[in-house]
């Protein structure tokens, strides 16, 4: 059995590090591996990510016209039929509370779409925002309702 007073890493896997200044005679002394002057040789040096060398850089080139629909997008919780079939007792009425309090979905204010995946065995009474045409064909085969709120 390992515990965790046994646990280490791989052979081979680290590596000490690189002790940088430390004398002429290291290989890494004086300036450090850095060379002489210049911008990437001083503390904190050399140009900012996206930094093309002066050219007007990608993202000032690209177009910022026309239209975008992500402010207007409808955004919403997904929940499997599956999902339901396994928190909720043979008819029971779901609503967004119900899912909620189930743990099912993370926020009340947000609308839900339920989804077709997973098995349906039990006749559910099931309240949502959307639901997609395969899981409307699933309820009502087991014998269960929709309504979209």
């Amino acid at each position: 059995m390992i515990t965790l007073q046994d646990l280490h890493p791989v052979k081979g896997s680290t590596h000490k590090a690189k002790r940088l200044g430390q004398g002429i005679g290291s290989g890494t002394g004086k300036t450090s591996g850095k060379g002489n002057k210049g911008d990437k040789s001083r503390t904190g040096g050399g140009v900012r990510p996206g930094f093309k060398g002066g050219q007007m850089p990608l993202t000032r080139r690209t177009p910022k016209r026309g239209f975008n629909n992500a402010r207007f997008a409808k955004v919403f919780q997904v929940v499997n039929l599956g999902t339901l079939d396994k928190k909720f007792d043979a008819g029971a009425e779901i609503d967004a509370e119900a899912m909620y309090t189930a743990r099912v979905i993370r926020k009340k204010g947000i609308p839900v779409k339920i989804l077709a995946d997973g098995e349906l065995t039990k006749a559910l009474k099931i309240k949502a925002g959307a639901f997609s045409a395969e899981a409307v064909k699933k309820i009502e085969a087991s014998g269960g309702t929709h309504e979209v709120v």
